[in-house]
């Protein structure tokens, strides 16, 4: 299975957010790169994300960025943490 450039810029964006806190969401301007600004917009679309320019996670949203952030560290060299 090979995931498509648009699944791996959603994964992109949903590692972004800070799991820490439900306080704390992002935004994704329109003066992004067109890659970021259409994968948050197909987060919102599937319900992840709560605005269109990204905003908060949903409660889907957010166990998909759990998994995404686990799996980055998971696969980090030498098991050590990713900065952000």
């Amino acid at each position: 299975m090979h995931y498509t450039q648009e699944q791996m810029a959603e994964i992109d964006i949903l590692v972004r957010y800070n799991l820490q806190t439900t306080q704390q969401g992002i935004k994704v301007h329109s003066s992004a790169n067109t890659e970021q600004v259409d994968a948050v917009q197909r987060l919102f679309e599937k319900g992840l994300v709560t605005q269109i320019d990204g905003g908060y996670l949903t409660d889907l949203g957010r166990s998909a960025a759990e998994h995404a952030q686990a799996l980055i560290l998971i696969l980090a060299p030498n098991n050590q943490s990713v900065a952000s």
